[in-house]
């Protein structure tokens, strides 16, 4: 038998980072909640590597401090900065060393699965209605008269009535399908591969308070990320053009995989390493959605789209889409007229368009060369550069945000 409940003022689909952040801000100023979550946590996921600026946004929530007190039980690692490898090329950058003089300089790196179920176990026990194991199926959506039909681990179907739709469904992408909506590539396309491992590195040099990333030393467009946690373990992943290993493309995943690493310095420090889960693979997930907002709904995070994991930009833009939505609807709430393109679309769409130009700065070799031969006559610029892989794509005060393409190659020269 269907089943309808009361009517919320906003129903957000996914329990992620973004949909538990949008949760906390919209609850806190006395709307009324619902999550459905299509899952049931703790479940994997990948996107381990925090930026400073994600604490601002859980300071602001309120969820700082609940990541910071289970960080010890949890795993989590405390993280300070970047590493940076290519072949016998080598350097570092401390977050705290950044241009901004407020806000967090550091953070932490996690397992998603309890990270995610820490931050929706905080909004359930604050009072949000949150409900796993529903999958959202079908949507009726108007401002102020919204329609999710859902369908539950029981097989019973049921109806949320809601005044407003967030989706922070990840790359679920619930409302963009439903509706029909394309999504557009972003970027060039590239595939990951990814595993857990028990790293056991001896090697002393070794900095677990850093994300390391690893180029290899004769395809530059080929990296690697390693992302130690504070039991041992660590995320080991590597990321290539779909197209540039065509000749490898008939070779096992794992085959593929461990003879990549071998190639590069990673090799030798992960010469004990015994992988603990599955191999996982992802491609084409460069995209966007040229619509973010709509009668009724908003995406949030991965639902309107994602760039690349290079600089861990996924989880700061899904947490800050979250802040900037709920101001939005806190807003509407008071008997305002939401203005979504200058309060949400404007906005973060400038920090992710600072973020993709570092990204094609990355895979075009400029960002690479600025990075492994940093003018160091040049602190300030040094820390304007810190900023933006800090997380701080927002901040129009530093050069490199307000206009990004211009500095990016000042530096560039610099640096030839």
């Amino acid at each position: 038998m269907a089943k309808t409940m009361a009517k919320f003022d906003i129903a957000i689909i996914g329990a992620g980072p973004a949909g538990a952040v949008a949760a906390k801000f919209l609850h806190d100023a006395g709307l009324s909640v619902i999550v459905l979550e299509a899952t049931h946590f703790p479940r994997f996921v990948i996107g381990e590597s925090l930026l400073p600026f994600c604490m601002n946004v859980l300071e602001k929530c309120g969820l700082a401090q609940t990541v910071v007190d289970h960080a010890p039980s949890a795993a989590f690692q405390f993280k300070n900065g970047a590493a940076f490898a290519r072949g016998d090329q080598h350097c570092s950058i401390d977050f705290r060393d950044r241009f901004e003089n407020d806000g967090w300089g550091t953070t932490f790196q996690v397992k998603r699965d309890a990270f995610d179920k820490i931050l929706i176990d905080a909004v359930a026990k604050a009072g949000v209605d949150v409900r796993f194991g529903h999958r959202v199926i079908n949507a009726r959506l108007a401002d102020g008269d919204c329609q999710l039909e859902f369908e539950n681990d029981t097989g019973e179907h049921g109806t949320i009535h809601a005044g407003f739709v967030i989706d922070a469904s990840g790359y679920g992408r619930v409302i963009p399908k439903l509706l029909g909506q394309a999504n557009a590539a972003t970027l060039l396309p590239r595939r990951a591969l990814y595993t857990h491992v028990r790293d056991n590195i001896t090697d002393t040099t070794y900095d677990r308070e850093k994300i390391l990333i690893t180029v290899h030393p004769t395809r530059h467009d080929v990296w690697y990320w390693l992302i130690p946690f504070a039991d041992g373990t660590s995320s080991l992943g590597v990321v290539y053009p779909q197209d540039a290993l065509a000749t490898d493309q008939q070779t096992d995943d794992t085959a593929l995989f461990d003879r990549l690493i071998g190639e590069t310095g990673l090799g030798p420090l992960l010469n004990r390493a015994e992988k603990t889960r599955p191999m996982g693979t992802i491609g084409g997930y460069s995209v966007s959605s040229d619509q973010l907002y709509g009668d009724g709904y908003v995406l949030l995070g991965n639902s309107a789209g994602f760039l690349d994991p290079v600089f861990s930009s996924g989880v700061t833009i899904a947490m800050y889409s979250a802040e900037l939505a709920a101001k939005t609807l806190i807003n509407r709430h008071h008997g305002h007229d939401p203005d979504w393109e200058n309060s949400f679309a404007a906005p973060l769409g400038a920090g992710i368009a600072t973020f993709k130009s570092y990204v094609e700065a990355w895979y075009d070799g400029r960002l690479q060369q600025i990075i492994f031969n940093q003018p160091e006559r040049d602190l300030q610029l040094k820390r304007m550069v810190v900023s933006i892989l800090a997380g701080y794509a927002w901040n129009m005060d530093n050069p490199l945000v307000a206009k990004t393409d211009r500095y990016l190659n000042l530096l560039h020269e610099l640096c030839l």
